[in-house]
């Protein structure tokens, strides 16, 4: 987008300020064109191919992972930054970054990590995503991470309203590098949270479905989904059956697009920015669903957690995933000598706090592939580790 397109209350690439190690520009590429690119290239962005949203890597290839989640939430985050005027580039960046934090196993992964870090400040995603993008990319030979802009550091910190009361790497890396945590953060990434949202809810519909634990009819109770799914058998009356779902979907899509450009626009209005920084110090976030549209998706969200999140099927291998987390923790923080040696000469003694944040890091940066194998060497006997 040109710097003609973009409205006063966008982040001005122009005006950013800039990253902790200072660099020359040497392209024709805005910072945020350059985070992205960056953020594209990294070994955590490749490992989200094999990291899933719901189910483990090895129950089929059609359902989404978290690099496919990361793609759709970046192609919906740019939409609506076009039509709100916004920096598309910063937009996608933090939309595709948002989730490299993320552990094996989706949320049972997040909940082993959170439980055996309990006593070292628990765990969180969005944290360590700041960590993998700050300190854990060990890419360049100038520094530690990938030295992105401070409106991007800022956007992953906060993407989901200010921080309060910060801690652990969250709270020590801002000590060093202030990013402002007390504040809203920028419209750009409250259009990738929003988007996030949007996404998520949407294809665990479409996989939910897929997967054959609910029906499209089931769905089409709720209010959103009913109206989607009616309009489509109104114009295409025989229409095949998977057609049927994904024009349903596309359609509840497009409605929450459209729902929150509009109540955006409203917003930003009433408070009638001049910059990026009026967007921070906002009462409350500019970029949001009307009530409505919130409503309906968090009847969405209720409908998915009780037929597709607490599914059977789902538990079953959420707990045996859990487990496998939980076991490869304590018997390499109760062991860091079988770490491989560039993540032991980090982790110091047996049981300390070092060696669980250390053990920490090194699970968090797993595929689910590597996991399950890891946890074999790690408790078979028979297999060589």
């Amino acid at each position: 987008m040109t710097s003609e397109a973009r409205a006063p209350w966008a982040v001005q690439p122009s005006s950013s300020r800039g990253r902790l190690h200072a660099e020359p520009g040497g392209d024709a590429r805005s910072p945020f064109q350059r985070d992205r690119d960056r953020i594209i290239h990294t070994g955590a962005f490749r490992r989200l191919q094999y990291k899933t949203q719901v189910f483990v890597f090895h129950e089929g290839d059609y359902f989404r992972t978290r690099l496919t989640h990361s793609i759709e939430v970046a192609q919906i985050a740019r939409a609506i930054t076009r039509r709100l005027q916004l920096d598309e580039d910063l937009a996608e960046a933090l939309a595709l970054a948002h989730d490299l934090g993320h552990p094996p196993f989706g949320h049972a992964g997040e909940e082993a990590l959170d439980s055996q870090m309990r006593p070292y400040g628990g765990f969180d995603h969005n944290a360590q995503s700041l960590k993998v993008v700050t300190l854990l990319e060990a890419r360049y030979a100038a520094f530690d991470g990938l030295n992105l802009t401070w409106e991007t550091l800022e956007g992953l910190a906060k993407h989901n309203g200010p921080v309060r009361r910060p801690a652990g790497y969250l709270a020590d890396y801002s000590a060093g590098h202030s990013l402002d945590l007390g504040t809203h953060a920028s419209a750009e990434a409250q259009v990738a949270a929003l988007a996030d949202d949007i996404a998520y809810n949407n294809h665990d519909l479409d996989d939910g479905i897929r997967a054959r634990l609910f029906t499209i009819e089931e769905a089409a109770a709720l209010p959103l989904i009913g109206d989607a799914y009616q309009e489509v058998r109104a114009s295409y009356p025989n229409i095949a059956r998977d057609r049927m779902i994904t024009e349903t979907v596309r359609r509840v899509i497009n409605a929450m697009v459209q729902d929150v450009v509009a109540e955006s626009a409203r917003r930003i209005e009433a408070i009638a920015p001049r910059s990026a920084d009026d967007i921070r110090a906002a009462a409350e976030p500019v970029v949001a669903f009307s009530a409505p549209m919130l409503e309906a998706n968090l009847l969405i969200r209720d409908f998915l957690f009780h037929r597709m999140y607490r599914h059977w099927r789902v538990n079953r291998a959420m707990q045996k995933s859990k487990r496998a987390s939980q076991m490869i923790f304590q018997l390499l923080h109760g062991g860091p000598q079988m770490l491989p040696q560039e993540w032991r000469d980090r982790a110091g003694e047996p049981g300390s706090a070092q060696a669980a944040r250390v053990v920490c890091d090194y699970i968090a940066g797993m595929t689910d592939r590597y996991a399950l194998e890891e946890h074999r060497r790690l408790t078979d006997p028979n297999i060589p580790g």
